[in-house]
């Protein structure tokens, strides 16, 4: 199909190599944003060498599904999403110098996020940027599961063919981590199929390293859960039987001892405490079982953590507040993962727009 369109002039390869200025407008959370990046081909690394660091850990089967379909087209539909430090700001004043004038293509898409993209051929241009970028690390925000399979393909593509086309890179969308409009949404947790479940001795259980608030009306704990993240504080709210728990960590001490071999800012995480002082600790949900999603899942929307408790087809919910872009940064420093679904990127770039025909 993508061959076809190829043929039938529906998609047409750019005849001059460039770069693609991509900036989303959109609202959240009460206000408008605009993040504005570029997209070009990164050069792909192995983590090892410090230079493309990731944050968060991934899942087996959607890297599968990810390399069967870059094995069957021999293309990059997407772009990984990454972040790279710029204290003087210089490289987003020249993209956004650069995009002063109308972009090329615009439009609003169904969550009524605006897209627009200008195409820069100078080579000029390019070759600055390109020597501003050169020894700057890149990290991931969204798009490890693309990155991981990118390195799988560029194997797989050296050891089966001399022709490895544009196999040794990746298409990635560059942001400044400074950048106003980066938002991050939190990622909360539900808890299924847990045999025996009782509420009032998990909150017991919690009281040794938490402060706990319970019976709150869910905008009580909204504004606790706002404050806590405000203050710097490590908390969330326990969601069972129509009722908010707030529960507030006592003292960050705990979690270096449960987890000595760690960063401070891996230990200090929210979702790291979740999971190790609650989920494992009292609930007895190992790593395995979270990271196979048995009883623990995930979403990014509030209503349907709470809809599946309401519903029977959930033991409880975890509320989470956000994770801020500052620990993405410390924890892939410190050479670190967090756990799954700990970070999303809103909004999710557009796939299709600028696409990468390796071969």
């Amino acid at each position: 199909c993508l061959v076809k369109w190829l043929e039938d002039d529906i998609l047409r390869c750019d005849e001059k190599p460039g770069i693609y200025i991509y900036e989303m407008v959109f609202d959240a959370l009460g206000a408008n944003y605009s993040v504005k990046g570029y997209v070009s081909l990164v050069k792909l690394e192995e983590f090892s060498k410090g230079i493309i660091l990731p944050h968060e850990e991934t899942l087996s089967k959607a890297k599968e599904d990810r390399f069967n379909l870059m094995c069957a087209t021999g293309c990059n539909f997407s772009q990984i999403y990454s972040l790279y430090m710029d204290d003087d700001n210089s490289v987003f004043s020249m993209i956004d110098n650069e995009s002063k004038r109308e972009p090329d293509k615009q439009f609003t898409d169904a969550d009524g996020v605006t897209h627009r993209l200008w195409c820069i051929y100078d080579e000029a241009f390019i070759s600055q940027l390109t020597e501003k970028m050169a020894d700057k690390k890149l990290y991931i925000a969204d798009g490890h599961h693309r990155y991981e399979t990118a390195l799988r393909y560029k194997k797989h593509i050296a050891e089966n063919t001399a022709d490895v086309g544009s196999s040794e890179y990746v298409t990635m969308m560059l942001v400044n981590m400074e950048n106003s409009g980066l938002v991050v949404f939190p990622t909360h947790r539900i808890v299924r199929d847990l045999d025996n479940f009782d509420i009032n001795a998990v909150i017991e259980r919690s009281r040794d390293h938490f402060d706990i608030e319970t019976s709150l009306s869910r905008k009580d704990s909204t504004e606790k859960l706002d404050k806590a993240y405000k203050d710097g504080k490590k908390a969330f709210v326990l969601y069972h039987s129509g009722s908010y728990t707030l529960m507030t960590l006592k003292s960050t001490e705990i979690m270096h001892e449960l987890m000595p071999n760690a960063s401070k800012a891996l230990c200090e995480l929210d979702v790291s405490v979740l999971h190790t002082l609650v989920l494992e600790r009292i609930f007895g949900i190992d790593k395995e079982n979270m990271a196979n999603q048995k009883n623990l899942t995930y979403t990014r929307v509030l209503d349907e953590a709470i809809e599946a408790v309401d519903n029977g087809s959930a033991n409880c919910s975890f509320i989470l507040n956000p994770t801020r872009v500052s620990e993405i940064r410390d924890v892939a420093l410190a050479g670190e993962k967090m756990p799954q679904k700990s970070t999303y990127f809103y909004p999710k770039l557009t796939t299709g727009l600028v696409m990468n025909k390796i071969f």
